[in-house]
Order: C-alpha cells, then sequence, then structure tokens
C-alpha cells in the first residue's frame, strides 16, 4: 500500500490590515470586484460565512474599567476578604464575582455550608445579603425551599475577570 505525502505545504499567513491586503490583491486584477466583494471573498477563502461573521470571530475581547476595578478592590481586604458590603448595586455585583470565583462548581451546598463558605470570604458577617444578591445576580441558583445551592456558571465580565485575577496576586 502506498501512502501519499501531501502534495503542497501549509503556509499560515497573518495579516494585519485585511483591508489594505484586499486593496492590493485588488490592484492586481483586471477586473476587480468591489472593496466589499473583495473583503467578502477572502472571508469565505479564509473560511468564514461572510466579512461581517470574521469580524465578529476576531472581536478584541472588551476591555476592563482600571478605575471600576480600583474602586472594587478598596472593598478587599489584604487577604482578598470582602470588607464591606458595596452601597451602589453595580459595585454590589462587582463585588461578587471574587466570591463567586472561590466557590466550587458543580458541588451543591446546604444553606449553612454555603452560608459557612461565604463567612470565611467576608471580614463581616452577614452571608444571607451576599447569598440573596447572588442569587438575583444568577451567580448561584437555589432550589425553591432554599435548602440547596449551586454555583450557576456563566462567563464573568471583563472587569470581574480583572478583579478576581487582581485579588488573585493578594
Amino acid at each position: 500500500m502506498k501512502i501519499n505525502a501531501p502534495s503542497r505545504e501549509a503556509i499560515p499567513l497573518a495579516i494585519d490590515d485585511l483591508s489594505q491586503f484586499a486593496r492590493a490583491l485588488r490592484a492586481g486584477l483586471e477586473t476587480p470586484p468591489s472593496h466589499q466583494q473583495m473583503l467578502g471573498l477572502i472571508a469565505k477563502a479564509a473560511g468564514y460565512r461572510n466579512y461581517q461573521h470574521l469580524r465578529a470571530q476576531t472581536e478584541p475581547a472588551p476591555r476592563p474599567d482600571v478605575r471600576q476595578v480600583s474602586r472594587a478592590l478598596r472593598h478587599f481586604d489584604g487577604q482578598a476578604r470582602l470588607l464591606r458590603f458595596p452601597g451602589r448595586t453595580a459595585m454590589q455585583a462587582l463585588c461578587l464575582w471574587p466570591l463567586w470565583a472561590r466557590i466550587p462548581p458543580r458541588q451543591s451546598f446546604t444553606e449553612r455550608e454555603i452560608s459557612a463558605r461565604i463567612d470565611t470570604l467576608c471580614a463581616f458577617r452577614d452571608a444571607a445579603q451576599i447569598r440573596r444578591t447572588m442569587v438575583e445576580n444568577r451567580m448561584l441558583e437555589r432550589t425553591i425551599d432554599g435548602a440547596v445551592y449551586t454555583r450557576i456558571e456563566t462567563r464573568p465580565s471583563a472587569d470581574a475577570l480583572a478583579l478576581i485575577a487582581a485579588l488573585g496576586r493578594v
């Protein structure tokens, strides 16, 4: 049995400015398509449905708001424990993400167990308020009778990821 070797070598190509690349490519054609059509053809050749699909797949990740993250850091102590529950709702939600990150995924907790875990993550004792707010913000789910709590797996915002990372270095 004969094994066929690939007849050509794959050569990766990285293009910094697709628009400029399309212009240069169009300049070499006798009857070039429009710029938009050219971008669409390049995107299809790269395996995307169209140019919009390519753009959607290559959008840069959102950058965290450094000021918001630094404000949130003021609510934590040197051991990454929440010192006080912020008054503003948006800041409350942001400050809960580091607590959420330290709750094990795919594990069920009784009300007492989740409260004990929250108490270790906070310098104050108000686990009930933290639990309720985490449920309201879809970070935790609980059974109708409130007996069992589980962490909801979701992707935190860029600000939340930056805050979790900053507190991880503490």
